[in-house]
């Protein structure tokens, strides 16, 4: 059994030296065809020109991207705070830049410059056509006729003042004295004297 192991051995690795003596040339040969001829460049690391980052101690954790240089323009994507992009370019007045920002038209939107930090030269450019509202408000006469409600004026009636006040008087039908021309505070007044002598009387007896 090991003789017919090795024979077979000795076989195969006879027959293996013949094909890699035939086809070794070609093997090797599309072997170095795929080999570039050509030198690669070599990837290095470029200035990409004026960038700007959202500043970190802005109030809010995120700035608004415009598609264009005012707050009268739609918004179109956000920022969020320590975020960097290439800037493109800036308004003449340098309140708003000009920002590349995929995803939108022209891959272009503005950002509020008090709101991040830049760093380069960003050149001037040119903004774009104030936006006009999309619907312009209008008014129709007829409908709004049916709001408008007029009054007729009215005469007001005459004022006819209120006849005068007419105030009674009473005369003073008390007797002022007595018959004998007594005054009659004097009568009260003995009246008075006696009772008290009375009664002074009566408390004499009772002891």
């Amino acid at each position: 059994m090991n003789r017919k192991r090795i024979g077979i051995l000795l076989i195969i690795s006879i027959s293996m030296a013949v094909v890699i003596s035939v086809y070794g040339d070609i093997f090797e040969g599309s072997v170095n065809a795929q080999i570039p001829t050509v030198s690669l460049p070599t990837v290095t690391g470029s200035p990409q020109g004026p960038i700007v980052s959202v500043r970190r101690d802005a109030d809010q954790d995120s700035i608004n991207v415009r598609s264009g240089p005012s707050a009268k323009y739609d918004i179109i994507g956000v920022l969020i705070v320590g975020q960097t992009v290439p800037a493109r370019g800036r308004t003449p007045g340098g309140d708003w830049i000009q920002i590349f920002y995929p995803g939108v038209q022209d891959s272009t939107g503005w950002v509020y410059s008090p709101l991040v930090s830049i760093s380069g030269s960003i050149p001037i450019v040119e903004p774009p056509p104030t936006p006009t509202p999309r619907t312009t408000p209008t008014i129709d006469p007829t409908l709004a006729a049916q709001f408008i409600i007029e009054l007729p004026p009215t005469r007001l009636p005459t004022f006819t003042p209120p006849p005068p006040l007419v105030i009674p008087t009473f005369e003073n039908e008390a007797p002022q004295s007595v018959p004998g021309g007594i005054p009659i505070g004097i009568v009260i007044i003995g009246m008075a004297v006696l009772g008290v002598f009375g009664t002074l009387i009566s408390f004499l007896r009772g002891r």
